[in-house]
Formats: C-alpha cells, structure tokens, sequence
C-alpha cells in the first residue's frame, strides 16, 4: 500500500530536473555559431597562416639552404646578377637555396620576397581598419546620442567625405606628401617607400570611417530611446559612461563585421596601389608591386607572377568569408 502511495506522489510532481540553462549574450551565441561553421573555420586557418608568415617572414627565409653559387643566403633586398644570364632570364629554377626561384633581371629570391610582401598588406589592413572603426564608432555614438547641431556636422562630413573620389584622391596626395617630405632635396627610394606606406594608411583611416559611422549613428538613435538609456540619464549618469558603458556594448555585432569586411577591402586596395604605382615602390617586398613587375614576364616565367597572385587572392577571398560568417554569426534571423 506505501509503495502505491509513493509511486502516485512521483507521478503527481514528475521527474525532478536538475539541469539548469541560463542566459547567453549575443556575443557568446556569435562564438558558438562561429566555432560550428566550417567555413569560417577554413577561412580563418588561411588567415592565421599569412599572418604567421608575415610575422616569422626572416625565420622562413632562413631555412633556405646557402646558394652555392654566390655562397650568400637568401634575403629580400639583395641582388645576384650572377643567378640571371645576359638576357636578364634565370638560370636556376626551384631548389633548396631558392623554394620559388629567383627574380628576372636583378636574382633576388622571390620566396624572401613573397614571405616579406606579406607584411605590408596585413600591416596596412589591420592598422586602417582598427583606426577606421575607433573613428567611425566614436563619430556614430556622438551624432546619434547628442543629435542637433553636432548630428548635422557630422553628417555633413561624413556625406562630404562620401561624395570625393578616393583612388583619384590617393594618386594626387601621394606625390604632394612625398615632395613635402622631402623638402627639395632628394628621398632614398626606402624614404620613399615609408612615407607611401604612411600615407595610404592615413587615406585609408580618413576615408574610411563614413559607412561605420553611418551605421552606429542609426543604431544609437533608436538604443538612446530604451527604458535602460532612459533610466541612467534619469539617476544622472554622466554622459560618457552612458555612451560606452550602456549602448556601446549593444554595438559590438555590427561594429565586428565592419571591421572583418573593411580588412580584405584595405588590403585590396594597397596591392591596387603598389600595382599602379601609386603604392610602395622598391626596395620594399609587396605582394602588388610583384605583380606589377611579373605581369610582363608571365609567359617566359609564371613563377615569378603566381605566387602573389595566388596569395592575395586567398587572403582577400578567406578574409572577405570570415567577414560573411561573422556577420551570419550575430544574424539572429539567419539558420547558417
């Protein structure tokens, strides 16, 4: 009769659980989504492995074996004439001192020069487009939240800023920069390639600020709006912990894939840069200035074209995916 009584009360109350959920942020949810996507796996073992070539560029090079013709070891910058014949053609192929060859006309090997090339683009990426956020995020919070007459000024800017052509800009402002550094006497060509190289960092952060900018000032117009906003003005919140204690960590989703979406897009750009001209120019290694040097030489030696060629393509292409998955990531509408 008791072991009746007892099985009736088990089945009054049902099974106790004991497994208990709590709550995920948003960028929590992101993670986990990002750690069963496949692709952004994919895409970020290809970015992690530029990246560590560009870090570990001299290690890489140093495991070249000595060259037994010149008894030297393989670096960037320096000529072998004694590897070309006279025609400016190699006369060596790929070995165990040179993994990718040797460069037409001036020897030099091209494995150190694509290893070292890497730099610049990552470089030139990753700096312009953390600069470009800090502006664009700050720009965005200050319009959307104080509104008036510094919402009009920077919108007026940033339209401005839109409306001016920057590739032309770019070509016109980098002679302009290099003759004031150079104050009428003459750069080394390593001058030359820093001040280029500063340069296009400096157009990047100040031309690409406006579309994140945009974004945030959106955002935050409807955040500033919230009973939480409301609450910590109404106990008199200061104004600056409202902006990045409150609404900036509401912004975090966007603010990620604009940057993820904006490094391939400065990367992209350099190398169009260096392939015009308007770019880095020697002695510095860039993977765009190789292809613009190899481009006339590819039916007579494709080994000096393929490798950048191949390289640019994959980091841009894994760069520009990864920007995809993390924008799916923080996607609450999207199933990927």
């Amino acid at each position: 009769m008791s072991e009746a009584l007892e099985r009736e009360d088990v089945v009054e109350k049902g099974p106790v659980h004991t497994d208990r959920r709590t709550g995920r942020s948003p960028g929590r949810v992101a993670w986990d989504r990002l750690k069963k996507d496949k692709l952004a796996i994919v895409c970020f073992a290809i970015v992690l492995f530029f990246v560590l070539i560009a870090i570990f560029a001299p290690l890489w090079v140093s495991l070249q074996s000595v060259d037994p013709t010149t008894g030297l070891k393989a670096d960037p910058s320096t000529t072998n004439t004694k590897l070309v014949d006279i025609n400016g053609s190699p006369t060596i192929g790929t070995s165990a001192a040179h993994w990718l060859g040797v460069e037409p006309r001036l020897g030099r090997d091209l494995f150190a020069r694509w290893a070292y090339g890497a730099r610049p683009s990552l470089v030139i990426g990753f700096v312009a487009a953390a600069a470009s956020t800090i502006i664009g995020v700050t720009l965005g919070l200050l319009a959307g939240y104080l509104g008036g007459v510094v919402d009009k000024v920077i919108s007026w800017f940033t339209d401005f800023f839109l409306s001016l052509p920057l590739l032309l800009l770019v070509i016109a402002i980098v002679p302009i920069m290099q003759e004031r550094a150079a104050s009428g006497g003459d750069l080394s060509a390593e001058a030359t390639s820093n001040i280029r190289f500063w340069v296009i960092i400096a157009v990047l952060v100040a031309f690409g600020w406006m579309g994140l900018a945009r974004l945030v000032r959106g955002e935050v117009k409807s955040l500033r709006e919230r009973e939480f906003v409301q609450a910590a003005r109404a106990i008199g919140v200061p104004t600056r912990q409202i902006l990045f204690r409150e609404i900036l960590p509401n912004l975090v989703g966007p603010i990620i894939v604009s940057a993820s979406i904006a490094v391939p897009a400065y990367i992209t750009f350099e190398a169009t840069l260096s392939y015009l001209g308007a770019g880095l120019v020697e002695p510095t290694a860039s993977w765009g200035r190789t292809i613009s040097d190899a481009q006339n030489s590819f039916a007579i030696y494709p080994l000096w074209l393929w490798p950048s060629v191949i390289a640019l393509s994959a980091l841009v292409l894994a760069l520009s995916l990864l920007g995809d998955s993390i924008r799916d990531a923080f996607d609450p509408t999207s199933r990927r």
